[in-house]
């Protein structure tokens, strides 16, 4: 299942801040255990994904929490930071990873009972400019430098891996690493992408046969496998999109005020979508086939039967705002959001 997740403007714009509560002796959260709680599925949850037939969410304060029966009962992980986490992806059912601020990354090998750290933000700016020193490029050894002085400022948004070896980062200030050792190694791939502005990237993800990022302005980049460099894809909309979804024949890509637009030619052209909001799309799924699902910042979702052509609304008896959704079973979706969790019925 190709899930992905994001907030709204504002949620964008948090993501980018501080949100742990204030105390009175310090306390890093990269190097503090998430607390249990029984609400921890109640919080503020960013991210969904499958692990197997398990169903995985992240959020707030390091709480990760997984499900076994479609949603009906949560159990909270154990997790080793308090740092917030906004997005998951599993490629098998057993290995998994997260991120979230303080540029951190988590890995499982249990389907998300336990994690480990691999990657803070401390570790990305030092590993950023050994990589460029390395190869003598002042430009880039110059940004690894601003980013190693910053520390752990800037998160990560996203995460995607193919398989249990390669797989992406992505965040604030074109911030993008790969693996292909199953993250025990990242390669900063700052300098492969078509971002001269150094626009935040809030999603990647794999449609109609293609890797694919968006952020913010308008921004779509499309991996091209032969030169191993994302390259700027032109679109109608200038403002941003928040996530990217699709099937094996068209890539949607989403964001601010309902603006969706479908391609079947790898972004040649597009078709604007007719979503029927103005609120902003937040989070979708596809089942890889035809069907696709787009969630709103108000917790709207519309369903669409033909691979993203069009989407109708789904009747809801109460919307909860939606960072994230997940198909589960037939006819049901998990939503994730500011209020936690909640299972929706497709009618």
């Amino acid at each position: 299942m190709n899930v992905h997740r994001f907030g709204s403007a504002a949620l964008a714009l948090c993501l980018l801040l501080p949100t742990t509560a204030p105390a009175a002796e310090f306390q890093d959260v990269l190097e503090t255990p998430a607390l249990a709680s029984p609400l921890a599925a109640k919080g503020l949850i960013n991210g969904l994904a499958l692990a197997g037939q398990r169903v995985v969410g992240v959020g707030q304060r390091g709480h990760i929490v997984y499900s076994d029966d479609q949603g009906a009962h949560w159990q909270q992980a154990t997790v080793p930071v308090s740092s917030d986490l906004v997005a998951v992806s599993f490629p098998s059912p057993q290995r998994g990873w997260a991120v979230g601020h303080d540029g951190v990354v988590l890995a499982t090998t249990d389907a998300g009972a336990t994690w480990r750290k691999q990657l803070d933000g401390h570790r990305v700016g030092e590993l950023m400019l050994a990589y460029y020193q390395a190869k003598g490029d002042a430009q880039w050894t110059a940004e690894a430098e601003r980013f190693v002085a910053q520390g752990a400022e800037s998160p990560f948004l996203d995460v995607w891996f193919a398989d249990e070896t390669t797989g992406f980062v992505v965040g604030a200030f074109n911030l993008i690493l790969r693996t292909t050792d199953g993250g025990q190694t990242w390669t900063p791939w700052l300098d492969r992408t078509d971002n001269p502005q150094a626009l935040h990237l809030y999603a990647i993800r794999p449609a109609a046969g293609a890797l694919w990022v968006t952020g913010e302005l308008g921004l779509v980049l499309r991996l091209d496998a032969s030169d191993e460099r994302f390259h700027a894809v032109e679109t109608p909309y200038k403002g941003s999109y928040f996530g990217v979804t699709g099937t094996s024949g068209a890539v949607i890509v989403f964001g601010l005020r309902g603006n969706a637009y479908r391609s079947t030619d790898l972004g040649a052209s597009w078709a604007k979508l007719d979503s029927g909001v103005e609120e902003g799309l937040t989070a979708a799924a596809s089942d890889g086939d035809q069907a696709v699902v787009l969630a709103s910042q108000a917790g709207r979702l519309l369903s669409s039967q033909d691979g993203g052509a069009h989407f109708a609304p789904v009747k809801l008896a109460r919307p909860v705002p939606a960072s994230a959704v997940q198909p589960v079973g037939s006819g049901a979706v998990i939503v994730a959001g500011a209020r936690g969790i909640a299972v929706q019925t497709l009618k």
